[in-house]
């Protein structure tokens, strides 16, 4: 076991990123032409780092597994991006974001990234108005700002209910801008299988057409890895079902240490399950929290009598409601972060107050909002009597306004209108903290070969709080990899292109290849949906919300024991040598069956509480994270040894000199 170098700046905290771009080497425009990029991933982290890289003169190919960059997961993303702007005037600064996400992290981030992440957010606001994004406005004509859990101001800047969209839309314009200049050679429906090295260093991939099934080689003086999370290794979860870890996967085989991979975020606000044949989770998104009060029955054989739909939410009286989150944690209240508010919702339903058929679901209720939004505009409006019914109307329009496409979806999925009944909603997988371990530079253990967005791990420690990865992804793409490439990249101006008929390539292609016979070769006894289940029934029920020893052993010997199974017997029809989705579904499941197994192996490993990992056997009476700040305040980085059971632990001591260190409380 070594200690990892983060290459952190020294210096005082508020000064290390200025001082880090000024003595970084740079370089200059003539030879960045002779320079060429890879970025696999076009979602926010990638397609701004594309965009910016091509800007600047650099020669960059992407690559996505969608048919087009904008398909990106990043669409999806609905309540905000956080900017420390203070519109508000309300107590915002650059270090009360950085103390939110150290906090809301659990405080296991590294410091001077989520510095650097608070400093550059007001400049992601800036970029993406001048690119054009709707972002939300007030009445003064100042962009608006709403709240997201674990803080006490409102810093979220929203475009409605679909923000991701937007930002995703002003990246792919700028990368668009590129692509007709002929600065960027973009590869769509195309998926990386492997991370070639030449002389220890990333210098391109091997990736197959999807739609013709051809193996290609594509060089490059670096390697960007922008492919966002691995959730979908529990099935269920609130990803698009392309999202996996291929592409992190193999720089991990490669030489990429994992870093924490266990810390997995589980959102509190999703459309619950509804039967064994669903294959995803729907988000509803955070900002709902704003003005959604979450509450299940008080009295056990009411709550019986909602799931046997002999009593509706609506009749039952407020004093018969628990408003869980306001009676454990009356500072934040519905807005704590999203860990404390999966587990409580968690242990209300396991305590027999959940309200749906499966009793696994509580309500977000938007009556209380609905009618003070009303009195507020019918009295603005001049109608100084206003009755229940105006009252209601005018309302509801509000909330439509805020919220109205987000309802709408809820509507079409659950076939109630939320207008007037209150939304089920129930924690789901969400987003993934874990990923391939970078230094401050953003690069990974492998030399020339990136990470950014949430295909690394550096910013959000063991929980993200709302609106922050998509914070994350855009800075890290526009205003942090442009500056810290260029450093390494710097010795690569005499080093002209890299040739592809090498033995590295030869031999990356080979094994590529090799594995790909090897899936077809299986027996065909099941499909690969088949085991995609049975790992994430293992991963949600031993090594989801909450976990313990005994189970997260088991876990280890099921999902190998599966691994084996699996390559002996998938079914994959059709050939490799056309368009094949079973075998697209098969390799992204094959990299889960072997990340899983490190997942379990990490959550053993540590034996403390903290953000979204809850070891059950460390916990204080009130039930809340018990962490071990003595023992596990690093970041865990897994190297890759063979079987996952090889690998070996790496440490990166986390360091914080400018934050106290205490128990989080949101009460």
């Amino acid at each position: 076991m070594s200690v990892l170098d983060s290459k952190v700046p020294s210096g005082p905290l508020a000064e290390k990123w200025t001082k880090h771009k000024n003595e970084i080497d740079l370089v200059n425009p003539a030879n960045k032409r002779n320079i060429d990029i890879i970025v696999v991933g076009t979602g926010l982290a990638g397609g701004s780092a594309a965009a910016t890289l091509a800007e600047l003169g650099y020669n960059v190919k992407t690559f996505c597994y969608q048919d087009s960059p904008r398909r990106a997961h990043s669409i999806a993303a609905q309540g905000g991006v956080n900017a420390a702007k203070n519109y508000q005037g309300d107590g915002d600064s650059v270090y009360r974001l950085f103390y939110d996400t150290i906090k809301g992290g659990d405080y296991r981030s590294r410091e001077a990234n989520v510095y650097r992440l608070a400093e550059v957010s007001s400049n992601i606001i800036d970029q993406c108005v001048a690119q054009g994004v709707p972002f939300a406005r007030e009445y003064g004509g100042l962009l608006d700002n709403r709240s997201f859990g674990g803080v006490l101001v409102s810093r979220t800047f929203y475009a409605k209910g679909q923000t991701g969209q937007q930002l995703l839309l002003g990246a792919y314009a700028a990368m668009n801008r590129q692509i007709q200049r002929g600065k960027i050679k973009s590869y769509t429906r195309h998926e990386m299988l492997d991370l070639v090295l030449v002389d220890g260093k990333a210098r391109g991939i091997i990736a197959r057409d999807l739609v013709t099934g051809e193996i290609e080689r594509h060089s490059g003086h670096a390697v960007v890895i922008a492919t966002g999370g691995y959730g979908n290794l529990f099935f269920l979860s609130t990803y698009c079902m392309g999202a996996n870890v291929m592409a992190s996967w193999k720089a991990h085989k490669k030489g990429a240490f994992f870093a924490n991979p266990c810390f997995t975020q589980i959102h509190p606000t999703c459309i619950p399950v509804s039967g064994d044949h669903q294959s995803k989770l729907t988000l509803m998104s955070e900002s709902l929290r704003n003005d959604g009060r979450i509450w299940v029955p008080k009295r056990l054989e009411d709550a019986q009598a909602i799931r046997e739909g002999k009593l509706k939410p609506t009749q039952l009286k407020e004093e018969d409601r628990d408003y869980y989150l306001e009676r454990r944690y009356p500072a934040f209240g519905n807005l704590v972060p999203r860990d404390v508010a999966s587990r409580a919702a968690k242990e209300r339903c396991d305590a027999g107050h959940g309200v749906n058929k499966t009793g696994e679901a509580v309500y977000l209720d938007f009556e209380a909002a609905i009618m003070r939004y009303g009195k507020e505009k019918a009295y603005t409006s001049g109608i100084k009597d206003p009755d229940k019914a105006t009252i209601r109307q005018l309302g509801e329009e509000i909330i439509e306004a805020k919220y109205g496409n987000l309802f709408q979806m809820y509507e079409k999925i659950v076939d109630q209108n939320p207008y007037k009944t209150p939304m089920m909603i129930y924690p789901a997988v969400h987003y993934t903290m874990g990923g391939l371990w970078v230094d401050y530079n953003l690069q990974t253990t492998i030399p020339g070969c990136y990470s950014a967005g949430e295909a690394n791990f550096s910013d959000h420690g063991a929980n993200r709080l709302g609106a922050s990865a998509l914070m994350q992804g855009l800075a890290d793409g526009y205003f942090v990899l442009p500056y810290t490439i260029g450093d390494y990249l710097s010795d690569d101006i005499r080093t002209g292109p890299i040739p592809t008929d090498s033995a590295e390539f030869d031999e990356a292609e080979k094994n590529v290849r090799d594995r790909i016979e090897k899936l077809m070769s299986g027996k065909g006894e099941h499909s690969v949906d088949y085991y995609h289940k049975k790992l994430g029934k293992i991963m949600w029920n031993k090594c989801g919300m909450s976990r313990n020893a005994k189970d997260l052993e088991s876990a280890i010997t099921e999902i190998a024991e599966l691994r084996k199974d699996f390559w002996e017997n998938v079914n994959i029809p059709g050939s490799s040598d056309s368009k094949n989705q079973e075998l697209e579904k098969a390799g992204r499941v094959a990299d889960f069956l072997e990340l899983g197994e490190l997942f379990a192996k990490d959550a053993l490993q540590r034996e403390e509480s903290c953000g979204g990992h809850f070891r059950e056997e460390y916990q204080t009476p009130e039930g809340e994270a018990l962490r071990d700040d003595e023992n596990f305040k690093y970041a865990a980085a897994w190297e890759y040894k063979g079987e996952p059971k090889d690998a070996v632990l790496h440490k990166e001591e986390l360091k914080y000199e400018n934050i106290e260190v205490k128990t989080r409380s949101y009460k």
